[in-house]
């Protein structure tokens, strides 16, 4: 354990504490609560807050923002590796502040188009946010600790939906469920996300992160823009990846249902505690996936195996659940109910399973992704092209939303996808090796080494800001 040494002056001291991989990990999930966070809250709520007859512009302003997302997110590694991962994240948390601004001006003006432009804006921020949440995630934490690290930036994170849901929930009690989300509400948000941006100028570049064991960040071979394409190029013609597309697809893409259902069929107070519970439900299903995945007393190929079977069966018994609720009622709906309404209890626990069911969706992707590869440069391009088409989908869906599509439609779309990536899943998950040989290396790094041993790729250097 270290200790202060009093012929140190204490701030240099402490800021030395901020740059282990631990605190960066600390920080940055707390970036996340209060910017992602607090706007998955606020999209939770349904059409940003707003009752239903505004969901169709909320529908096209996320459909905007995920098209930007899947564009930015197949180039935003090259910006972080330009500028750094403190100031891309920085400028990155404004669009959540644009956008969070824009719901409030249109509740007092009615600007349409604000809107729609703080999602495109959005869109391309979020695409380097996460690049820049994952390059962090990968290079900070020593090799034995990255799963604990990422499950405590994942628990943070998603505090911030719980906190951002509880937030209108207190502040909405008063008007028995009745109106949109109220102006002081929006205030908190934007200003929680504020917090988040200024968090940002704790984030320590990697040459400064120095792990317990004494080691320091790797730092990775900047190829340049072209062979940094050629490498994409590779991971896209990847048969694991071409069959995990469908799942891909489907991470995001029921979000436009779910939210969508909250808006029309539950009072502003009720969708908030609706949010409390969906965000919630996803910190204990990750948990309880990761237990399974990492038990040690089983080889990975069959805990692989068996987080799909658990992941499988939960997800097709939800959809059904979902698809009968859904059958009891349609947009047109006008009566949204509370929690005081007689029948409240089937409806919610519904909506809780839908975050549960998310969680392991996505937990289990990144796991199989990990599990694919140990390379760390192959593996930012995994997450990457993972993020762009997560996108694409999401892109689509609220496009689809937004011209009124029956809501039984949307869920055979959501429920399809789903059980078209299963068996697909299965076929790289039955692939996984028990271990993967330490010190070999993936055909696309030897590739990536040739080029450096030929002059063609630079190594960043050490003292630089970037990865």
């Amino acid at each position: 354990m270290h200790s202060w040494n009093k012929n140190i002056p204490r701030n240099l001291y402490m800021l030395s504490r901020l740059n282990t991989p631990l605190a960066q990990i600390i920080i940055l999930g707390f970036v996340a609560f209060c910017s992602p966070g607090m706007f998955n809250s606020l999209s939770g709520l349904g059409a940003g807050g707003r009752m239903g007859s505004d969901v169709a512009l909320v529908d096209s302003a996320n459909a905007a923002l995920y098209a930007c997302f899947a564009i930015v997110g197949f180039f935003a590694g090259s910006v972080v590796n330009t500028f750094g991962p403190k100031y891309t994240l920085m400028v990155s948390t404004v669009g959540y502040i644009i956008y969070s601004a824009s719901l409030w001006v249109y509740d007092v003006k009615e600007n349409s188009g604000f809107v729609i432009a703080a999602g495109a804006i959005l869109g391309c921020c979020a695409g380097i946010f996460w690049t820049a949440q994952g390059a962090i995630m990968m290079a900070y934490p020593g090799e034995q600790e990255k799963g604990r690290f990422v499950s405590i930036f994942w628990t943070i994170f998603n505090l911030g939906g719980v906190l951002g849901s509880l937030i209108p929930l207190g502040m909405n009690l008063t008007n028995g469920g009745h109106g949109g989300v109220s102006t002081a509400t929006y205030t908190v948000f934007v200003v929680i996300m504020g917090v988040g941006t200024a968090l940002c100028v704790f984030i320590a570049p990697p040459s400064k992160v120095v792990r317990k064991d004494g080691s320091t960040v790797e730092v990775h071979a900047n190829l340049g823009w072209k062979e940094e394409l050629k490498g994409v190029l590779r991971v896209v013609s990847e048969w694991r990846i071409l069959a995990l597309i469908p799942a891909f697809l489907a991470s995001n893409w029921f979000y436009a249902y779910q939210f969508g259902v909250n808006a029309i069929y539950f009072d502003i107070q009720t969708r908030s505690l609706n949010g409390v519970v969906y965000w919630a439900a996803q910190i204990l299903a990750s948990i309880m996936l990761g237990f399974l995945l990492d038990y040690k007393g089983l080889p990975r190929r069959t805990r692989g195996l068996l987080g799909l079977g658990v992941t499988a069966i939960v997800s097709m018994a939800v959809w059904a659940g979902g698809l009968a609720f859904q059958l009891t009622f349609d947009r047109s709906y006008a009566a949204p109910i509370n929690w005081t309404t007689p029948g409240f209890g089937g409806p919610f626990f519904l909506y809780m399973m839908y975050g549960f069911t998310d969680a392991l969706y996505q937990s289990y992707l990144y796991w199989l992704m990990g599990a694919m590869s140990n390379d760390s440069n192959t593996l930012a391009r995994y997450a990457g092209f993972y993020k762009a088409v997560q996108s694409a989908g999401g892109a689509i869906s609220f496009g689809i939303d937004a011209v009124h599509t029956d809501l039984v439609i949307e869920l055979a779309i959501c429920w399809a996808l789903v059980a078209i990536s299963l068996p697909l899943i299965f076929l790289v998950a039955r692939q996984v090796s028990n271990t993967n040989v330490e010190g070999a290396v993936d055909d696309g790094v030897k590739k990536d080494l040739e080029k450096l041993d030929s002059g063609k790729g630079t190594i960043v250097n050490k003292d630089d800001d970037s990865f």
